[in-house]
C-alpha cells in the first residue's frame, strides 16, 4: 500500500558566480535550489544573521548576565527529542564556558511528565531550588508548568521555536523567532539554534560587563551539537541554518566533536571523516531519540554531557540496544496501522479519505510521530496516530504529519475553536504537531479532522511528486560525481538531497528479503551495467524490463574502490 507519485522535473535556476573547479552538476544543483553563488550554496559561519534581531534578547542575555554575577543556581530543562536534548546539552555547556557556575538541568519523561514543563514536573524539580529556569526547545506553550514555576519564585527564561498561541506563558523572558513581530529574518531555527542564539547574545552581553580578559569562550565548540539538533527536527536548511550545520559537521569530520557523538557516531559504524547531514538524519538522530521515545532521554543527555570515554562508548551501546527495540516495536506497529487502513480502504472501495486518524490500545506512545510519518508517506494523507498515555490510561497522546500545503498545527487551533474542550492541548508545527485528549473524544477528533482538513486542503496536494534534477549524463555516473554529491551539502528539508531520473533496462533483479529490490541496469551510453536497490521496492511480482526510475547516485562502500550504485525512491514501467 503506497500512494502513487508521478516524477516532476525541478525547474532551472538561474546561473551565478562559481569557482573555477565547481562540478558543472553540482552547479546546476545549487542553482535549481535558489543559489548563485559559493556563499549560498557553502554559507560561511561569517554570514550568520545577528542575535540582536531577536525580540527580548537583550532582556533575557541581562537575566543570566545577573545570575552568572550572583553566583544563582540556573536550572536548564529540555525536551525529550533529539532537538530538545541537543539543546539542553548545549545550554548547559554553553553557561559553563560563559562562567555560570551552578548549573543543573533536567527532562520530563515522556511516560511520566507527557510534554513541556508541566505543574508536576515543576514539583518534581522543586527540591533543586533553582534560581533561574531555562526553557529549551519547549515552553511557548506550557503556561500552567510556567505559572507553577514563578509561584516558586524562580525566573524563566523561554527558548523555544514552536509557534505560539494567541497568549504567550507568564515568562521573564521569551525568545522565540516565530513571536509575532519578531524581527530576526530566519524562522527556521531550531530549539539547539535558539539557545545557541542566547548564548552568542550572552557572551557580548558579559563582554560588554568586562567579564572577560580576551574575547571570551569559543562557543564555536557547540556547533556539532547545533548541527545534530538542527538536521534531527527537519527545520528548513536556509542559508543560516546550512551555516550552522556545516560548520558542525566540520568540526565532527574533524574528530572534534564532543566524547558523546564521537561515541555515538563509532556506534553506528559511521566514518566521522566523511560524516553528512544524512548520517546525522538516519544514524545520530534515532539512536538519541529511542531514548526519549522508550526509556528517559536523560540518559540521551547524560551522553552528550560525558566527558569520560569508556562511558560514552557504554551509554552508546546501550542507545544502540534501545534504537533496535523501537525499530521492533515501530515494525510492528506500522503493520498494524497498514492493516487498519487497508481494512478502511476496503470498506471504502479504495478511496483514501482525506485524513487518517488511527489508535490502538497496545500502541507505544513514544513511537505514534514515527508511525504516524510512515503512513503519511505511504497515503500521501495527513495523518494522526494515537497511543495511550501511558498502559490502560484514559488520556490519550497523539502525534500528527502533515503533507506540503497543509499547516498541522493550524488544523489542530481550527479545531479547537470550533469544538472547545475536545482537544486537551496542542502544538506543534506546519508538518508535525502534537497533542492529547480523552480516549472518548477519539471519535468526534476524527469527525472533525477530516471536516477541517477537508475545508484547508488543495486537492492538487493529494497527489504525491517527486521533484527530480533531470536526468544525469553518462560521464555523471562515476564516483567522483556520487562522492561530490555526498559532501556538496548539507542536503534536507527546503535544500533537498540531489533526485534524477531516467530510463533504464532491468538486465537483472532479485528481491531481498521479501522487503527489497536489487536491480542491475543498462543505460544507452554508459559502456557497463549499473548496481540499484530499491528498498521497500518489492511488489510481489517480476519488474517490468523497462523502468522509468528516481534515483540517487551514490558510493557502494560495500563494494569498495570506486563503485557506485544508485538507491532508487521510485519506479514505474517506462513510458506509464
Amino acid at each position: 500500500m503506497k500512494a502513487t507519485a508521478r516524477i516532476v522535473r525541478r525547474a532551472a535556476g538561474v546561473e551565478g558566480e562559481w569557482p573555477d573547479d565547481t562540478l558543472p552538476l553540482l552547479r546546476r544543483l545549487y542553482a535549481a535550489r535558489g543559489a548563485r553563488d559559493m556563499h549560498a550554496a557553502q554559507p560561511k559561519l561569517a554570514g550568520l544573521l545577528p542575535p540582536s534581531a531577536l525580540s527580548n534578547i537583550a532582556h533575557a542575555t541581562a537575566l543570566l548576565a545577573d545570575a552568572i554575577a550572583a553566583h544563582q543556581r540556573i536550572l536548564v530543562v529540555g525536551d525529550f527529542d533529539c532537538d530538545g536534548a541537543t539543546a539542553c546539552a548545549v545550554g548547559v555547556r554553553g553557561l559553563r564556558m560563559l562562567g555560570a557556575t551552578d548549573v543543573h538541568h533536567a527532562v520530563p519523561n515522556r511516560m511520566v511528565h507527557g510534554y513541556g514543563l508541566s505543574p508536576a514536573l515543576v514539583e518534581e524539580l522543586a527540591p533543586l531550588r533553582p534560581d533561574v529556569l531555562v526553557t529549551v526547545d519547549h515552553g511557548i506553550a506550557c503556561h500552567a508548568g510556567i505559572a507553577a514555576a514563578r509561584a516558586r519564585g524562580w525566573t524563566v527564561l523561554v527558548t523555544d521555536h514552536h509557534l505560539p498561541g494567541e497568549q504567550l506563558p507568564p515568562a521573564h523572558a521569551i525568545v522565540d523567532p516565530n513571536l509575532a513581530g519578531d524581527g530576526f529574518p530566519s524562522k527556521a531555527l531550531a530549539g539547539v539554534g535558539v539557545i545557541f542564539y542566547v548564548l552568542l547574545a550572552l557572551r557580548a552581553e558579559l563582554r560588554g560587563r568586562g567579564a572577560f580578559a580576551d574575547a571570551g569562550p569559543d562557543l564555536g565548540e557547540l556547533l556539532d551539537l547545533v548541527a545534530v539538533g538542527t538536521v534531527a527536527d527537519l527545520v528548513p536548511l536556509d542559508v543560516n541554518n546550512r551555516a550552522l550545520v556545516l560548520a558542525g559537521l566540520r568540526r565532527l569530520r574533524q574528530g572534534k566533536g564532543c566524547i558523546g557523538l564521537r561515541a555515538l557516531i563509532e556506534a553506528s559504524g559511521r566514518d566521522a571523516a566523511r560524516l553528512t547531514a544524512s548520517d546525522i538524519g538516519y544514524a545520530l538522530a534515532p539512536r538519541l531519540n529511542a531514548a526519549g521515545r522508550l526509556e528517559d532521554m536523560a540518559l540521551g543527555i547524560e551522553l552528550l554531557l560525558c566527558e569520560q570515554p569508556q562511558r560514552a562508548r557504554e551509554i552508546a551501546a546501550l542507545l544502540e540496544e534501545i534504537n533496535a527495540e523501537r525499530r521492533a516495536v515501530q515494525q510492528a506497529m506500522t503493520d498494524e496501522a497498514e492493516t487498519a487502513v487497508a481494512r478502511a480502504l476496503l470498506q471504502a472501495e479504495g478511496q483514501a479519505p482525506l485524513a487518517a486518524c488511527l489508535f490502538d490500545a497496545q500502541w507505544h506512545p513514544g513511537v505514534i510521530g514515527l508511525v504516524a510519518s510512515r503512513m503519511k508517506d505511504r497515503l500521501h494523507r495527513p495523518v494522526v496516530a494515537f497511543a495511550p498515555a501511558e498502559p490502560g490510561a484514559e488520556l490519550l497522546r497523539g502525534s500528527a504529519r502533515s503533507i506540503a500545503g497543509l499547516h498541522m498545527r493550524d488544523v489542530l487551533a481550527a479545531i479547537d475553536a470550533r469544538h472547545p474542550g475536545l482537544i486537551e492541548r496542542f502544538g506543534g508545527h506546519a508538518m508535525a504537531a502534537g497533542l492529547s485528549l480523552p480516549r472518548a473524544a477519539l471519535p468526534a477528533f476524527g469527525e472533525a479532522l477530516l471536516a477541517q482538513v477537508e475545508r484547508l486542503v488543495d486537492p492538487s496536494t493529494l497527489h504525491a511528486e517527486l521533484l527530480s534534477d533531470g536526468e544525469l549524463a553518462p560521464h555523471e555516473f562515476d564516483w567522483r560525481h556520487a562522492e561530490a554529491l555526498q559532501m556538496a551539502g548539507p542536503w534536507g528539508q527546503a535544500f533537498p538531497e540531489p533526485l534524477f531520473d531516467g530510463v533504464f533496462d532491468v538486465v537483472q533483479w532479485r528481491p531481498l528479503k521479501e522487503r527489497h529490490v536489487r536491480y542491475t541496469l543498462r543505460l544507452a551510453g554508459l559502456p557497463a551495467p549499473v548496481n540499484a536497490i530499491h528498498f521497500g521496492g518489492w511488489r510481489g511480482q517480476p519488474p517490468p524490463p523497462r523502468m522509468h526510475l528516481a534515483y540517487r547516485l551514490v558510493r557502494d562502500d560495500y563494494r569498495g574502490g570506486e563503485a557506485i550504485q544508485l538507491i532508487v525512491e521510485h519506479g514505474e514501467p517506462a513510458g506509464a
